[in-house]
C-alpha cells in the first residue's frame, strides 16, 4: 500500500536517513510549525531585523529548535537576509533576517492569493 504524500522540508522538519533522525522529525513536526510561526512573527516586529540567535532570544527558546526554523522560512521565501550583518553569541558574524516583500502578481500589484 502506498502512503500518502507527506509535507516535504521546508514545510515540515527534514531528516537525510531514516532511523532516528526521520523519527525526531515526525517527533517535531507539530511543535516545529507553531515555532515556525513565532519565530516569523518575531522577525516581522523588528523592522531591522535580527539574527537566529537574537530571535531564540527573545523567545526564550533553544538556538538549536530556531535556527532549523529560520532555514525552513528563508527555503520557502518567508525571509531573505538583510544588506547588513550582526554577531551572533560567539562573537562570529551572522545573518540577519528580515521578513520578505510580498510577492506581486503580474499586474504587479500584491498577489492575495499567495
Amino acid at each position: 500500500m502506498r502512503r500518502m504524500i507527506e509535507l516535504l522540508y521546508p514545510d515540515a522538519p527534514g531528516f537525510k536517513t531514516s532511523g532516528p533522525s526521520e523519527q525526531a522529525a515526525q517527533a517535531i513536526k507539530g511543535p516545529a510549525k507553531t515555532l515556525r510561526e513565532e519565530v516569523l512573527r518575531t522577525i516581522s516586529l523588528a523592522p531591522s531585523g535580527l539574527t537566529a540567535d537574537a530571535v531564540a532570544d527573545r523567545l526564550g527558546r533553544s538556538i538549536l529548535s530556531v535556527r532549523p526554523r529560520v532555514s525552513e522560512l528563508h527555503r520557502q521565501g518567508e525571509i531573505r537576509p538583510a544588506p547588513q550583518r550582526g554577531r551572533n553569541h560567539s562573537g562570529m558574524s551572522a545573518t540577519i533576517w528580515v521578513v520578505s516583500p510580498p510577492l506581486s502578481g503580474p499586474s504587479g500589484k500584491e498577489d492575495s492569493h499567495a
